[in-house]
């Protein structure tokens, strides 16, 4: 990992600000500069990343297991991003664990009344194809042949073909390196910044791109419509993840437990790492994880697989995802400040990052290029609803009426 650099007093110029070093800014960091942009990376904490909820995630790839709770938009934006994922991995310099062996979901049998309601969910929300394509009923023998751990302890389960995940952590440290050697220049312990800050940092940019995750909430505010209260358009929700040494387990693939009360997910990571965690809590509370939620998650594990009850605990980790009202991402854009502002990835953040960096990597690069207006942002990037011209006033921001000079996709 590179040394953190010192606050600059000299001031320096770049093509590109972006504000926070979490997934979104890493990969961002790592396209732009790849496409011979002059970036800055700034971040308020250091180069390790475990200030942010990738650090902790399990970085599952699953489009069509996120279907059951998901939108379209999601399933969508991580079939795009499964593929880029593949591609990428493969281009950075340093190996990085990344497997698409799909997920097993499986489930007690005083559970089963939850297969119907995930298989209905999943059936009306992901493509009817995708459904066809990837989902494969397994008996007990099948759950066996697949997952030989787990034969003899579940007489049915389903194999969604095609998901798959990677180490987040291990990709975070390789997006980092790749970029710093194409020329990313790094400030680490900066503090608490927004972009009328950067002069501070000696740091004079072209366009900035604002990755701050739940740091950013005060410029996420929105306007009501008499445009005097200012309503939360960015909230924190709180997620639980628990890491584990199981050598005894021997899992080659995520696995997703139904569960009425606390489904989990389990995700095998190298060297006999697991991670186990749930869906999440509507709490903005980031407090030490509680024994209650430490037993549910570790006990629905050892349900799974008895030799859980070995397993050393390595981690019990809490963390909150940046999350809008309709839980889908956005990008807002305002011309005039020649800011870009990515937020809202949600649970779904190693999912569809790819996806949504993309989009908003080009936006920056037409404004660099001086042509910000629709039709210079590619057709398949311009995700319906999700690139919006805004209009910055104080912490409130205000959506552009359609058709107001800006020429942005709405």
């Amino acid at each position: 990992m590179p040394p953190a650099n010192n606050l600059m007093t000299a001031v320096q110029s770049f093509d590109v600000a972006i504000l926070g070093a979490g997934l979104a800014g890493r990969l961002s960091a790592w396209q732009l500069v790849r496409a011979g942009a002059r970036v800055a990376l700034i971040e308020r904490g250091g180069p390790d990343g475990s200030g942010s909820a990738a650090h902790v995630a399990a970085a599952m790839l699953a489009p069509l297991a996120e279907s059951a709770i998901a939108e379209r938009r999601i399933v969508d934006l991580g079939m795009t991003s499964v593929d880029l994922w593949r591609t990428w991995i493969g281009e950075l310099p340093e190996p990085v664990f990344f497997q698409e062996d799909g997920t097993l979901v499986v489930w007690h049998a005083r559970d089963r009344s939850e297969v119907s309601l995930f298989t209905g969910r999943m059936r009306a929300v992901a493509p009817p194809d995708l459904v066809q394509q990837r989902l494969r009923a397994l008996d007990g023998e099948g759950v066996g042949q697949i997952e030989p751990a787990l034969a003899g302890r579940f007489p049915q389960g389903l194999l969604l073909q095609g998901e798959g995940q990677l180490d987040n952590r291990g990709a975070m440290h390789a997006l980092l390196n790749c970029a710093v050697t194409e020329g990313l220049h790094c400030v680490w312990e900066a503090g608490d910044i927004d972009a009328d800050a950067l002069p501070a940092l000696g740091i004079r940019a072209g366009v900035v791109l604002d990755c701050r995750g739940l740091g950013a909430r005060a410029a996420w505010t929105n306007a009501s419509a008499g445009g005097e209260t200012a309503l939360p358009g960015l909230r924190g929700l709180r997620g639980e993840v628990v890491r584990v040494h199981a050598p005894d387990v021997k899992l080659h693939r995520p696995v997703r437990l139904l569960h009425p009360r606390y489904p989990i997910y389990i995700a095998p990571k190298p060297n006999d790492l697991y991670v186990i965690g749930a869906t999440e809590l509507e709490s903005e509370d980031e407090s030490p994880m509680s024994v209650r939620s430490a037993l549910e998650l570790l006990s629905a594990a050892h349900s799974l697989h008895p030799a859980f009850g070995e397993a050393r605990v390595l981690e019990l980790n809490v963390q909150r995802r940046p999350t809008r009202p309709d839980h889908l991402p956005a990008i807002r854009v305002d011309q005039q400040a020649r800011v870009v502002r990515v937020n809202g990835l949600y649970r779904h953040g190693w999912l569809i990052a790819p996806a949504v960096t993309e989009a908003a990597c080009a936006v920056v690069r037409a404004m660099l290029g001086g042509d910000p207006a629709a039709h210079a942002v590619p057709a398949a990037l311009r995700w319906p609803g999700m690139i919006e011209a805004v209009q910055e006033r104080g912490t409130a921001m205000l959506s552009a009426r359609a058709g107001a000079g800006s020429g942005l996709l709405h």
